[in-house]
């Protein structure tokens, strides 16, 4: 086994470590509204969708870098998940009905989806169509989100602040992609170099004030 393999193999398990974090926000976001005794069942559900798809994904990664289009469509209804969940802060954390467990897997799925675009992607290039690198790196993501989303969800209910942050970081991750798309960063190249760094920034000013003027929209709701 030669050194530049070992690197390959140790870049893998780097990008897979920081690039599920945000898979985990999601998931511990989406299931923290739940009993807990269905938090296990949405977040089993819900992983084991999404490593369905992220295989899919992971075998077509080279085809859907040709789309045009994809990272930024990805990017709005990533935007969308983040300020949804947000929202749903509102909601009765004892909500039991099924179709809030129908509705915490369908988000953990799509948004699952939508961002391990950058994982699969970044993944794929180190591999170099290595196929064994690629299958290890869906080994090493796996464990990480499922595992990961789980401490999260304890942190949530410590430090409800987290809440926000989270879904911040997932709106954050929204203007990356859409500035990561082919037609991102022609515009990024027509205008000036630092709107790859503003657009999510702007994505993350944006969700606060979106989430500051629902908190108050329903906060006025309650007190009627």
């Amino acid at each position: 086994m030669d050194a530049a393999f070992i690197t390959k193999i140790l870049s893998i398990i780097l990008l897979d470590i920081v690039l599920s974090g945000d898979n985990a926000v999601v998931i511990a976001l989406a299931c923290r509204n739940l009993p807990k005794r269905q938090r296990k069942k949405a977040i089993f559900i819900g992983t084991a969708g999404a490593i369905i798809l992220r295989v899919l994904l992971t075998f077509v990664a080279v085809w859907l870098l040709q789309i045009p289009l994809v990272k930024l469509v990805g990017g709005l209804l990533l935007f969308y998940i983040a300020f949804d969940l947000l929202k749903s802060d509102g909601e009765d954390p004892d909500l039991k009905s099924s179709s809030s467990l129908f509705a915490a897997i369908r988000t953990i799925i799509i948004a699952d989806f939508v961002m391990s675009l950058d994982n699969v992607l970044a993944v794929a290039g180190v591999a170099d169509g290595h196929m064994g690198l690629v299958i290890l790196g869906l080994a090493v993501s796996i464990p990480l989100i499922v595992f990961g989303s789980q401490l999260i969800i304890k942190l949530m209910e410590k430090f409800p602040i987290l809440i926000w942050i989270g879904a911040l970081m997932i709106a954050y991750t929204a203007g990356h992609m859409i500035v990561a798309d082919k037609y991102g960063e022609r515009f990024v190249e027509q205008t000036f170099p630092q709107m790859a760094y503003v657009i999510p920034a702007v994505s993350m000013i944006l969700l606060v004030v979106l989430g500051v003027w629902v908190k108050n929209r329903q906060t006025k709701y309650i007190s009627r």
